[in-house]
């Protein structure tokens, strides 16, 4: 089935996902979202264009160069309860391997009109979705999506969002801070060729389950802003500098 809109996307997805929830003792064996660290290159400029398509920017009518993926899924607290009105950002290398920020590396060939970055308010069920490319590889790093999710204008994770069965997932230093190998299956995804799509299109579905409770009072109501990145977070929750055993700037 070829899906043509977004909300046909994550009707799709949806389906998917009860399916999985109403499994007998499912949510039982289900792992918090680890943190991973943020990077130097969260955007130090936004671009003028902030929504959940990164193909497109503004009304151009050139998108970005790439494998057109859809990225969807759920962000659910530790009891496993829809986050509605999450603030899920997201920001990725273009397929030049070029992030939108001053300080990166083969910035000189960055596509132009890849987004870089989009944010997205998660719906009543926690859902969310962006339009995005594959993600490439950069400089000693294995491809990967950053994440971070916010409530109430409180960063509440910083992590990363993996391709899974991906050859360099082994030998990326991030990854392997985490040790736990049932963790290291909550930070990757399948990319999926959506069939029937006559440009190759890609499906991935990537739920984050947040390892802090949230408090009962929390409305989910939309209060403002998002608070300061929290730089170079560690698999272990590390702040203020980066993680153990990689000394100097820490990794992207």
């Amino acid at each position: 089935m070829l899906i043509r809109t977004r909300r046909d996307f994550l009707r799709s997805a949806s389906a998917v996902t009860a399916a999985c929830w109403t499994t007998s003792g499912l949510f039982a064996e289900m792992l918090t979202t680890p943190g991973m660290t943020e990077g130097p290159f969260y955007p130090d400029k936004l671009p003028l264009d902030t929504d959940n398509d990164l193909l497109v920017i503004n009304d151009s009518t050139t998108p970005a160069v790439g494998e057109i993926t859809h990225l969807s899924g759920k962000i659910l607290s530790s009891s496993g309860k829809p986050m509605r009105n999450a603030f899920i950002e997201i920001w990725q290398v273009d397929n030049e391997g070029a992030y939108i920020h001053s300080g990166s590396n083969n910035a000189d060939n960055r596509d132009k009109n890849f987004q870089g970055y989009g944010r997205f308010f998660t719906n009543s069920n926690g859902e969310y979705y962006f339009r995005t490319i594959k993600p490439k590889p950069y400089p000693g790093r294995t491809p990967h999506i950053h994440v971070a999710v916010s409530l109430n204008g409180n960063r509440v994770l910083t992590t990363q969002l993996l391709v899974k069965g991906e050859p360099q997932n082994e030998r990326d230093g991030v990854f392997r801070a985490i040790r736990d190998p049932e963790l290291r299956e909550t930070v990757m995804a399948d990319f999926k060729p959506i069939p029937d799509s006559p440009i190759g299109e890609l499906a991935a579905n990537f739920d984050i389950v947040l390892g802090r409770t949230v408090p009962d009072e929390h409305d989910h109501s939309i209060k403002g802003g998002i608070s300061k990145p929290e730089r170079f977070n560690s698999p272990g929750g590390r702040r203020g500098g980066p993680p153990p055993g990689r000394p100097g700037r820490p990794p992207q």
